[in-house]
């Protein structure tokens, strides 16, 4: 049975539009400014160390690809894109409890674990309308400026960002299993996403507690050495998805239990 995957796919079309124009837009505010901030970027090299710009994940910022691995997508993919598959998925389950939408579900022969996987399966849509919008858009971009991406490593920067926004969903889901209010369960999402992500910023600034950083999803996703070195960490993308996996069965483990 595949209704539940079919209707929540229809109920993401409007808001992946909504997320990849959005997206799109902010992506090309920082392609038009790119020109000047590749005339002063070895001006940017010479006042702040290598091994400061290395941590912040900026690196080669006169070319297109340290630019978009040191500013884009960190912003677009990493915070902004993580903060809505969260947001989006702990409304899911969470919504259809507190509207009593799922007692009218689990009157058909559906099973509670068919449920959450079919929810979760219809994130398929934001992932292919983000993926695909947002490589357009930097493809093109970048060609009409006269630096256009090398397609291999703009497509995996893409492909091995994908899980890293299935852990930001699961973490989203795992919350919305668990608490009984939508607006509690998304504000908790967006709370936590963006505190995994600042963490793992501020972790790099100490050597004693870098450590931290290694427990935030972030840490294992480098836009920046996809672009500029061509180095595709597959371990990493691999620990990302069994995370996913992880989330993905406690919040189904949660809700077989739940009283609803």
């Amino acid at each position: 049975m595949t209704a539940v995957l079919r209707v929540e796919s229809r109920k993401l079309f409007r808001s992946t539009l909504v997320l990849t124009g959005l997206l799109a837009l902010l992506s090309a505010f920082f392609l038009l400014v790119f020109p000047s901030i590749q005339e002063e970027a070895e001006l940017v090299e010479q006042v702040y160390p290598a091994y400061m710009l290395e941590l912040l994940g900026i690196e080669e910022l006169h070319t297109i690809e340290g630019f978009a691995g040191g500013y884009i997508f960190p912003f677009a993919w990493v915070l902004l894109g993580g903060i809505y598959f969260a947001y989006v998925s702990a409304g899911t389950i969470s919504r259809d409890v507190r509207t009593r939408r799922m007692d009218l579900t689990l009157s058909n022969p559906v099973s509670r674990e068919s449920v959450v996987l079919q929810k979760v399966a219809a994130l398929w849509v934001p992932l292919a309308g983000l993926t695909i919008g947002l490589a357009v858009v930097l493809f093109a971009g970048a060609t009409l400026l006269g630096e256009p991406f090398d397609p291999v490593p703009l497509a995996m920067v893409h492909l091995l960002g994908v899980p890293y926004l299935l852990v930001c969903a699961a973490i989203g889901t795992v919350l919305s299993v668990t608490l009984d209010r939508v607006e509690t369960a998304q504000a908790a999402a967006l709370v936590l996403v963006f505190s995994l992500w600042l963490v793992d910023d501020l972790s790099h600034m100490s050597p004693d507690f870098e450590w931290v950083g290694d427990l935030t999803p972030s840490r294992y996703y480098d836009p920046s050495a996809i672009l500029v070195h061509e180095e595709y960490a597959f371990g990493d993308a691999g620990i990302l998805l069994a995370a996913f996996l992880v989330l993905l069965a406690v919040a189904v483990l949660i809700f077989t239990r739940r009283d609803i």
